[in-house]
């Protein structure tokens, strides 16, 4: 299985996913505890990387298909 971020909350009692995710029985976890700071922080280095990479290609690049990668 390939690694993932899924986001979470605790209820008080469990670590519950905020969307259903199909995770085998056993599957190792990391589970990482984000302060209302940190967490407001990784928002803004998401917006950042996408505003980032959004600069990195200009009006005139071409289209990227997923036939252009590799795996």
């Amino acid at each position: 299985m390939p690694t993932v971020t899924l986001k979470a909350h605790y209820d008080g009692e469990q670590i519950r996913l905020d969307e259903p995710f199909d995770i085998p029985p056993s599957t190792p976890l990391m589970v990482t505890v984000l302060s209302a700071t940190e967490q407001t922080a990784g928002e803004d280095w998401a917006r950042l990387s996408r505003e980032g990479l959004a600069a990195a290609y200009g009006a005139e690049e071409s289209e990227y298909t997923a036939s252009d990668l590799r795996w």
